[in-house]
């Protein structure tokens, strides 16, 4: 195209040319008469050359208008051109379209890119590393941080100061796990980081991965291994001193009758010290024994049961423990049909402990209060709940109370909260904890 608007041009030169030198040769033989007809012919070419040009001119204007602002669905009349201008629109036309595919691809490439980083549950954050302006964050990091909107990473310090501060320091191409604090919960982040740059701008690009249930299910099985290995240990262990006691204490009875009245107390002692042996014992296997049943549970008999039935059968298993001891129940259930698809034994189990929990909280107060309520949380996902307004547990304890042994109370075994966890976690959901020291405590279920 650009070969044949040279050409076009070259031949009006020659053109030109060629009249110059004839009206020159005209005025060296002084023949001036016949100036007055080539003079005519040069204006002419003159001005058809200019207006070729400023042709040419505008019909580029236009083109790197189109460019300008993307336009690329003009289109330049080739038909109805003149002459020497249809190889030039032809080619602008070329062009536009060349380009209008590669915008549509790039177009399609981005919206199919965009869909899939709005489809995985990853969370993706991109942000200018030197203003901190948030160029983009997808629907899953919105749901996540529970923020529909971020115009810089600083405004995160607001919601969540050490969420933030992580974010800040975490080195490139490297990944931690983080703490991300909700309104009324936390739950584990794994944090990743790349950078890239475009137009002279530095971006960093933070994924975020709810790593909580992975979390809370690899510690439940490191757990249920050592439990596994202790019991069994234990057990093989104490089995046999327990046996040798009892035949120590029978031997001993029998030989009673042959001990002299000066030997009397020592054989008493000895017959203290077997005792002592023999009830630690069995106490010490009766203690294995209750910690084996941590791993027992394995299968679940799922069911559809209405949340109103669970408490009602709640209600009227503790009413009398709760009447002797003065405590208010009170029930909350917006939605009567709210369903369950759990174990119903295991769940009840779960709810018992839970609200045994509640009322050992409550026994100092003047007005001890339980709320037993049931919702659906912002991700349309069921919560059981159970709140008392009793002694509440110090922050530092509130990650502890979970763990296999631990526990708070002087008689307890540890064993309650540890297996109501383990019973969530087999239905697929969670068990959160909310307290304040003085002010009480909630129990969250999460299925």
């Amino acid at each position: 195209m650009f070969k044949q608007y040279e050409w076009r041009i070259i031949i009006r030169v020659i053109l030109m040319f060629i009249t110059i030198s004839i009206a020159s040769y005209i005025l060296v033989i002084n023949q001036y008469l016949y100036e007055v007809i080539v003079f005519p012919v040069i204006i002419y070419q003159v001005i058809d050359f200019f207006k070729f040009h400023k042709k040419a001119q505008e019909e580029v204007a236009q083109f790197v208008e189109s460019v300008h602002y993307r336009d690329f669905s003009r289109y330049f009349d080739v038909k109805h051109a003149p002459l020497e201008l249809q190889p030039l629109r032809q080619g602008f036309n070329d062009i536009n379209t060349t380009m209008k595919v590669i915008s549509k691809e790039k177009e399609t490439q981005y919206q199919y890119l965009q869909k899939i980083l709005e489809l995985v549950d990853t969370g993706i954050l991109s942000y200018e590393m030197d203003s901190g302006e948030v160029v983009w964050m997808n629907e899953s990091l919105k749901k996540l941080l529970q923020t529909p909107y971020l115009k810089t990473i600083h405004s995160l310090s607001k919601r969540d100061w050490g969420l933030y501060h992580e974010i800040m320091s975490l080195p490139l191409g490297q990944s931690i796990i983080a703490t991300a604090h909700q309104e009324k919960s936390s739950f584990k982040v794994l944090l990743s980081a790349t950078a890239f740059q475009t137009e002279g701008k530095k971006y960093k690009l933070v994924a975020f991965q709810n790593v909580n249930e992975a979390l809370d299910e690899t510690e439940s099985k490191a757990w249920q291994r050592l439990l596994s290995v202790m019991t069994h240990e234990i057990m093989n262990s104490v089995a046999p001193i327990s046996s040798l006691s009892s035949t120590l204490k029978n031997i001993l009875e029998q030989s009673r009758e042959n001990v002299s009245s000066q030997n009397q107390s020592n054989f008493e002692d000895l017959e203290l010290g077997i005792n002592t042996i023999k009830s630690r014992s069995e106490g010490l296997l009766k203690f294995a024994e209750t910690y084996r049943n941590l791993n027992k549970i394995t299968n679940l008999n799922l069911s559809k049961i209405y949340v109103r039935d669970l408490f009602e059968n709640l209600h009227t298993l503790m009413q009398p423990t709760l009447d002797q001891k003065n405590i208010e129940l009170d029930i909350i259930l917006k939605d009567p049909d709210l369903i369950l698809e759990a174990d119903t034994n295991l769940i009840e189990q779960v709810l018992i402990n839970l609200l045994v929990n509640a009322m050992d909280a409550v026994k100092e107060k003047e007005e001890p209060i339980i709320m037993l309520s049931a919702y659906h949380n912002t991700t349309n996902k069921t919560i059981i709940k159970i709140a008392d307004n009793g002694s509440g547990m110090p922050e530092e304890l509130i990650d502890k109370i979970f763990i296999p042994f631990f526990s708070t109370k002087k008689t307890g075994s540890g064993i309650g909260l540890s297996l109501c966890k383990q019973i969530m976690m087999l239905h697929k959901g969670n068990i959160q904890v909310q307290s304040k020291q003085g002010e009480g405590s909630a129990f969250m279920l999460q299925f």
